[in-house]
């Protein structure tokens, strides 16, 4: 899940506010992106925040999913994209 926050860092930015900074957010490919390395940029880029504290799973994560546009993610992901495709065809 963490990986998609990659796909729309505008939104985490957004939500961290003042103090963060996108720089240390690897670019590319976001599926190639080791979790432990995505874990810790995303702490990086948090960690000068003002309004919250440095990026932790339990405290931030369900919040920045319903922040990130979906769209952004299906256009990073292929397997987002999927998995959203497969979804669609279990509905009524």
């Amino acid at each position: 899940m963490e990986s998609w926050f990659l796909a729309d860092w505008t939104a985490v930015g957004g939500f961290f506010g003042q103090g963060f900074t996108a720089a240390p957010l690897p670019t590319g490919p976001i599926e190639a992106v080791a979790k432990q390395d995505v874990y810790t940029a995303l702490k990086q880029a948090s960690k000068d925040c003002k309004t919250k504290a440095v990026y932790g799973k339990g405290a931030h994560s369900f919040k920045l999913l319903s922040l990130i546009d979906p769209t952004r993610v299906m256009a990073a992901s292929p397997w987002a994209a999927r998995f959203v495709q497969e979804l669609g065809k279990r509905k009524p």
